[in-house]
């Protein structure tokens, strides 16, 4: 007698994947992860095999991949004729990415810093529309 997986509801296949059933829905939905197959009522089932995939898109959204970059690495994941260098070189145009944006929150973070100081310095108190560092802000 063959083994078969357990049949799981779209809720507990949510619980076990860490994640929320309408974004089950919407991955289904957007073709990110095939349609579930349904009962005779109508309500979606699911594997152990959906666990894993769905935790695998899971991970790969929480380093920040966005949704194609997930599809395309998760085609990766089960193809036996691509080679694995293509996830290095998807990881590094992401990683170029994030220190992009890392870059620019540290420029963010000195010009904030620069106002906070402004404020300290030259806040005489009194009525917010006769503040100088709003009207700096307004200047620039």
């Amino acid at each position: 007698m063959p083994h078969h997986d357990p049949v799981l509801s779209i809720g507990a296949v949510a619980e076990a994947a860490g994640l929320s059933t309408p974004t089950i829905r919407y991955y289904e939905e957007i073709g990110l992860i095939p349609p579930a197959r349904r009962s005779p009522a109508g309500h979606r089932r699911y594997t152990r095999r959906d666990i894993r995939r769905l935790k695998f898109i899971r991970q790969c959204r929480s380093f920040g991949f966005g949704l194609d970059e997930v599809r395309l690495l998760s085609t990766l994941s089960v193809s036996p004729d691509k080679d694995c260098s293509e996830v290095r070189d998807i990881a590094a145009r992401h990683l170029a990415s994030v220190r992009d944006r890392l870059a620019e929150m540290h420029r963010l973070e000195k010009q904030l810093q620069e106002l906070v100081e402004t404020c300290s310095s030259l806040c005489r108190g009194g009525p917010a529309q006769d503040c100088v560092s709003l009207a700096e802000l307004a200047s620039n």
